[in-house]
C-alpha cells in the first residue's frame, strides 16, 4: 500500500480512483464495512482504492486539551487501513486554515483534482468541509456536478441492542476496563504502541520484570487494572503477557504506567524498542496491598490467570 503525506506526493500520472474520506480512529468494524465497500467498488471499476484521512485528528485542532484520546496513532491507523485491502492512503495535514475549506473546494482540490475520483464511497455520518457542512447529500450533488459516482454505506449495528459501531463506543468500553467488549467493536484487540523505557525496576526485584511504555505511547489507555494480553515486538513476534495499568498504589505511585510482564521470561531486554501491547481481557482492578509478600502472591495469580485466558 502506498502512503502519500500530502497532495504533493500523489503521483502526477495517477489515473481514476475510488475514494473514501474519514478520520478512521480505531478502524473499527463500522469503518471496516465502509472500507470493504470501497475496495469492492474499486475492484469492479478496475481502479485503485484510496483513503483520505487527516492528521492530527480534527478534534485535537478544534479542542486542544479537551479532545478524547485517540484509539490509534497514525502508525497503527495506516497499518490497519493497509490490512483492509486499500491501495493507497492520502494523509492530509489538518489545520485551522484547512478546516475553513468549503465542501465543494475540498472535493475539487483533493478528490477530483488530486485523486481523479470516479467513485466516492461515504458513510451515512460522513461530514466534510467548513463547519462540517458537507454530508452524503452534498457529496451526491457534487458528484452529479463534477462527474463521479457516489455510494452511501449504511451504518452498521453491533451487538448488545443494535448500537452502531463507533469510536466513542470503544472509548466508553475502555474507560470501563472492558477490553473484551472493545475488541468486539474493533474486530481485534485494542492496542497501545510505545517505546520501552526504564521504570522503577520493582518488577525485576520481585521476579516479574516488566516492559514499561513511555509517556508518548499512542492508543487510548483503559481503566486501571490488570489485563491479559500480548506484547508484540518487531511487528510479528507475539509474546503472552500480564499487563498492569495504573499508579502502583502499593508503592504510593502517582504516575499512570502501562507495563507488561512477558509470561515466564526474565531474559528479555526491550529497552529502546517500540512494541505493541494488545489487551485481551480484564483480570482484576488495581489494588493496594498491605505488603510486598501479598503483592507477589497476587502477581503469581495474575500470571496464572493470564496464561489461562491466552491459552498458553
Amino acid at each position: 500500500m502506498q502512503v502519500w503525506r500530502g497532495v504533493g506526493q500523489v503521483p502526477t500520472d495517477l489515473g481514476p480512483t475510488a475514494v473514501t474520506i474519514g478520520n478512521f480512529d480505531g478502524v473499527h468494524r463500522g469503518h471496516q464495512a465502509l472500507l470493504g465497500a470501497l475496495v469492492r467498488t474499486a475492484r469492479a471499476a478496475g481502479v485503485p482504492a484510496v483513503v483520505v484521512t487527516f492528521d492530527p485528528h480534527p478534534a485535537a485542532v478544534h479542542r486542544p486539551g479537551q479532545a478524547p484520546p485517540l484509539l490509534t496513532g497514525l502508525t497503527d491507523r495506516i497499518e490497519l487501513l493497509a490490512g483492509s485491502g486499500v491501495d493507497a492512503v492520502l494523509v492530509l495535514d489538518y489545520t485551522l486554515d484547512f478546516a475553513r475549506t468549503s465542501p465543494e473546494d475540498f472535493v475539487l482540490t483533493y478528490l477530483v483534482g488530486a485523486l481523479h475520483a470516479c467513485a466516492v464511497v461515504v458513510g451515512e455520518d460522513t461530514r466534510f468541509g467548513w463547519a462540517n457542512a458537507g454530508d452524503p447529500t452534498t457529496m451526491a450533488a457534487l458528484g452529479t456536478r463534477h462527474g463521479f459516482a457516489v455510494e452511501v454505506v449504511a451504518d452498521v449495528a453491533g451487538t448488545g441492542g443494535g448500537r452502531r459501531w463507533s469510536s466513542s463506543w470503544v472509548r466508553e468500553l475502555l474507560d470501563a476496563g472492558d477490553v473484551a467488549g472493545a475488541a468486539d467493536v474493533l474486530g481485534r484487540p485494542h492496542r497501545i504502541r510505545g517505546v520501552v523505557v526504564h521504570g522503577e525496576a520493582r518488577g525485576r526485584e520481585l521476579g516479574y520484570p516488566t516492559a514499561n511504555l513511555g509517556p508518548d505511547a499512542s492508543g487510548a489507555v483503559p481503566a486501571d487494572g490488570v489485563y491479559a494480553g500480548w506484547l508484540v515486538r518487531g511487528g510479528t513476534e507475539r509474546l503472552p503477557a500480564a499487563v498492569s495499568v495504573g499508579t502502583n498504589p502499593t508503592f504510593d505511585g502517582v504516575t499512570r504506567v502501562v507495563e507488561a510482564y512477558v509470561l515466564g521470561r526474565t531474559d528479555l531486554d526491550l529497552y529502546g524498542e517500540e512494541v505493541v501491547v494488545e489487551l485481551v481481557e480484564h483480570l482484576r482492578p488495581m489494588l493496594r496491598f498491605d505488603g510486598v509478600d501479598a503483592l507477589v502472591a497476587q502477581m503469581a495469580d495474575d500470571v496464572a490467570a493470564a496464561a489461562r485466558v491466552l491459552g498458553v
